[in-house]
């Protein structure tokens, strides 16, 4: 059966990023907790965390505001390129971390019962430049 040539349905992820957006555009400049956007939008928590995902991937391609998210403020729409830079910083030392502890607690046990393994040695050398200028970053 041939579908008719109606507006596709809107995906959820797209309908909850739609409502997230809305309620954090009625906040600005302030920002909203999970808490408060559960509350404003009468979505789940986990409803939430999916429209912000939506808007995280799809708002830079449609050139909206950053969304940025501070334990003080939450989740929030900022003019500030401040609060963006802060936001991503904290973001690199995350993913910094994140990055040590899979050297420090799989690659480096890896080497080391296994020193002359190519893919080990690969993602070593590979590792060591992205650690590094993650740090720097970071910072």
């Amino acid at each position: 059966m041939a579908r008719s040539p109606r507006r596709p349905a809107q995906p959820l992820s797209e309908h909850y990023g739609d409502l997230v957006r809305v309620a954090l555009m009625e906040a600005r400049p302030a920002g909203l907790h999970t808490v408060q956007l559960v509350a404003a939008t009468r979505l789940k928590q986990s409803q939430v965390q999916r429209g912000i995902r939506h808007l995280r991937d799809v708002g830079a391609a449609e050139n909206l505001t950053p969304i940025t998210w501070r334990r003080k403020d939450g989740y929030m729409f900022s003019d500030d390129p401040a609060d963006w830079i802060e936001y991503e910083k904290k973001q690199l030392a995350q993913a910094l971390g994140r990055l040590t502890r899979m050297i420090t607690g799989t690659l480096a046990p890896h080497l080391a019962r296994c020193p002359d393994d190519e893919w080990a040695q690969l993602v070593s050398a590979r590792l060591t430049g992205v650690t590094a200028s993650l740090a720097q970053l970071s910072k």
